[in-house]
């Protein structure tokens, strides 16, 4: 036999219904920044970029424009296997194969990253079987 306990609940007032006791504490919250920050702003964590430059948290640092490894000959050590622009959760890569003379290996002809809609995840440098993606540029893109 199933048990069914019946919740029971309190009637709201007018005040309540409104919602406005919760209205004026989220004026109230907002309003105190506001005058903080209006009378005191030098504790305002104001920077300016380019000029100054933060030391990024954490392996922020490690997430910054990418870049293509190159082979002791001057040539890409990407082979153009797509894993990269397959993996890629915002299909900001765009590869264009081209095989070399000996047709054994493939290069890639046209190798782009937007980085408009790049959102620095890392995960095509995981997936690169070549380890021919870096991030490490120290370049942040629109920051």
């Amino acid at each position: 036999m199933i048990r069914v306990k019946k919740i029971e609940t309190k009637e709201l007032n007018l005040l309540e219904l409104v919602y406005l006791p919760e209205i004026i504490k989220g004026l109230l919250v907002t309003m105190k920044h506001l005058f903080r920050n209006l009378f005191r702003p030098s504790n305002l964590p104001t920077i300016s970029y380019p000029e100054e430059k933060i030391e990024l948290p954490g392996n922020a640092k490690l997430r910054s424009r990418h870049r293509i490894k190159l082979r002791k000959d001057g040539s890409p050590k990407c082979v153009a296997c797509m894993l990269c622009a397959t993996i890629c959760p915002a299909y900001c890569i765009h590869i264009e194969a081209g095989e070399t003379e000996n047709a054994v290996e493939k290069y890639p002809e046209v190798f782009d990253i937007d980085l408009s809609r790049c959102i620095m995840c890392g995960l095509c440098v995981e997936a690169c079987p070549e380890d021919a993606i870096i991030m490490d540029t120290g370049e942040i893109p629109g920051g």
